[in-house]
């Protein structure tokens, strides 16, 4: 057991992902595998019969930040899912972007507010936010980190704020890449990246326009909007559609367990 918390304690430390696999029931009841990020074993070893599935499922739950419990034939086996605090890296130091750290905030992301301007990008503004990055995100990319843990919101229209950043986000594993604008905006967006080789497929994890279509009008509201779309990513659950009048389970639970 004492391995098992060991490795546990290195992965949390080292802010990678992680799955605690516990088999509760089964002809392997009390088996215990801590499997890394790429659901290889680190302690323990996971039962042949079921190995693959079980690793498998280990993955998606770990992609989702979900525990859940499993059921493999004659095997019950418990996933806890072990996962870093996510990094939020908003663009432009707008009213929206002040209501979206305070709210992100309280909901476990670490901020970082990135600005050229720097009457806007300011401590006092931010007073939440890990940090405050003033100047072009170009000029920044070496203080910034794009990865799996990473979330981008990028609300500047200006492109020499938005282009460098659209850039290395597509090409890293960052979990949600939104960006604000119109409809308009956004396929001049696209078809800009478009030209500089990035693909359909590239293009379509861009989520613009930003946000659930709730209404949303004021920068509290726009921010509310946002982070319920990250949510529902987040945990690959929900339909963003108002809970009355759908059915299942609400909590946490993929589209196809529904």
């Amino acid at each position: 057991m004492s391995e098992a918390l060991t490795a546990i304690q290195e992965i949390l430390d080292a802010e990678h992902f992680g799955s605690v696999v516990t088999f509760v029931d089964g002809p392997s009841i009390g088996t215990k595998v801590v499997l890394d990020a790429d659901g290889k074993p680190l302690v323990g070893e996971l039962p042949t019969e079921v190995a693959h599935h079980v690793t498998e499922d280990a993955l998606v739950l770990m992609n989702h930040e979900q525990n859940r419990a499993m059921t493999y034939g004659d095997h019950e086996v418990f996933f806890e899912t072990l996962a870093p605090p996510p990094d939020l890296l908003i663009f432009g130091a707008v009213h929206v972007a002040q209501a979206l750290t305070t709210f992100a905030t309280r909901m476990g992301y670490r901020v970082t507010v990135v600005d050229s301007r720097a009457v806007f990008a300011t401590e006092e503004r931010f007073p939440e936010a890990k940090a405050v990055l003033k100047g072009w995100p170009a000029d920044l990319m070496d203080q910034l980190n794009f990865d799996r843990r990473t979330w981008v919101v990028i609300l500047s229209h200006d492109t020499r704020h938005e282009t460098p950043v659209l850039e290395a986000a597509l090409k890293s594993e960052a979990r949600y890449i939104g960006a604000m604008g119109s409809r308009r905006t956004h396929n001049l967006r696209v078809e800009r990246l478009q030209g500089m080789g990035f693909s359909e497929e590239d293009t379509a994890r861009i989520q613009g326009p930003v946000g659930l279509d709730i209404g949303a009008e004021s920068p509290q509201e726009m921010a509310v909007s946002i982070l319920a779309e990250m949510t529902m990513i987040r945990y690959g659950a929900g339909t963003g559609m108002s809970l009355h009048g759908t059915k299942g389970r609400i909590h946490k639970q993929r589209p196809e367990d529904s």
